[in-house]
């Protein structure tokens, strides 16, 4: 799949190939009104059912559970309308890429996907976008006329100058947690995350226990192996140091694949940590398919999950192991 030169269109342009470029590889296959990006459960108290392992022990319903002296969770109904944030890291290190796409290119795609995946009446979107001198608020609103005019912003974004800056991603995701996103609904994590895990961990710890938490990584191939290209200056895009690095040596590459494993690593399980689910793309796949999988794969999860049971009214005897379907 040949991606388009976005940068290279006018606005215009640029905004109505990528509108097209999403919604006519989504198109029929991913709609619904209640299952999307995340299966995740709504805001209104439904159903009671029991326990079962894996379940999120914050829907105990301890009065239930009494009742019935057995662990019970209380389901709760789909909102109708959905309040989405993303977290768009567009800092110096994501302007890298030696695939199809640079990372921060990718990063507009994976927002856009979002965007069009969620974008009816009533839901909202709104976005906290993470440059090298600070963080960039837009505000949760509707239409796809709010939705064009972010993708817009996120591509005409300046490139990061490196250096120190004050902004991080545990930045963003903090200063969302605290002062946006006061309604349950989804919350979009689009980074590398190359920065320290401690930096963001629990931040996003912290933003998933309100609401239903993806991180998209965004992932590029001279990042997991190191070719052999003779002498090669690596720069730091984050602290703009330069480092000569002589690439023949077959140890040295062999280092780098290990090094970058034991990170890739170290990443995911940050993410595992903090509750999110984890969707990792890259800039030299078929990152539509990739998107789809996730999806498809979070509905099946979604399917096979117990569905909700009515308790039995009041005064009446639960049925013995032994005697299913009779009164003990």
């Amino acid at each position: 799949m040949n991606e388009p030169s976005l940068r290279e269109l006018a606005p215009e342009q640029a905004l109505r190939r990528l509108e097209l470029l999403v919604t006519r590889r989504l198109d029929g296959l991913l709609q619904g009104d209640h299952l999307g990006l995340l299966p995740g459960p709504g805001s209104e108290p439904a159903e009671g059912r029991e326990y079962v392992a894996g379940d999120d022990v914050r829907a105990m319903d301890w009065n239930l559970t009494a009742r019935m002296t057995a662990p019970h969770v209380r389901d709760r109904v789909a909102d109708r309308e959905l309040e989405t944030w993303v977290v768009v890291d567009a800092t110096a290190s994501m302007d890298f890429g030696t695939g199809r796409l640079e990372k921060r290119d990718l990063a507009v795609f994976a927002v856009a996907a979002v965007g069009f995946l969620t974008e009816r009446t009533g839901n909202r979107l709104g976005a906290q976008i993470v440059h090298d001198d600070g963080v960039r608020r837009v505000p949760a609103r509707t239409g796809r006329p709010h939705l064009l005019g972010l993708l817009g912003t996120l591509l005409s974004a300046p490139r990061g100058a490196g250096g120190h800056g004050r902004a991080s991603l545990g930045t963003a995701a903090d200063l969302l947690h605290r002062t946006g996103a006061r309604r349950r609904g989804v919350a979009v994590v689009v980074s590398d995350f190359l920065e320290q895990a401690e930096t963001w961990e629990r931040p996003l710890r912290l933003l998933g226990a309100r609401h239903q938490l993806l991180a998209v990584e965004v992932v590029d191939p001279r990042e997991l192996t190191l070719p052999d290209v003779g002498m090669l200056t690596l720069v730091d895009p984050e602290t703009g140091r330069r480092r000569e690095v002589a690439t023949a040596g077959r140890r040295l590459r062999e280092r780098y694949a290990d090094a970058a494993v034991r990170q890739r690593e170290e990443i995911a399980a940050g993410l595992r940590r903090a509750g999110a689910a984890h969707l990792r793309l890259r800039t030299d796949g078929d990152w539509m398919r990739d998107l789809v999988q996730h999806v498809l794969a979070q509905r099946r999860t979604a399917a096979a999950a117990p569905g909700p049971v009515r308790p039995p009214p009041p005064g009446s005897v639960r049925p013995s192991p032994s005697s299913p379907g009779g009164a003990a």
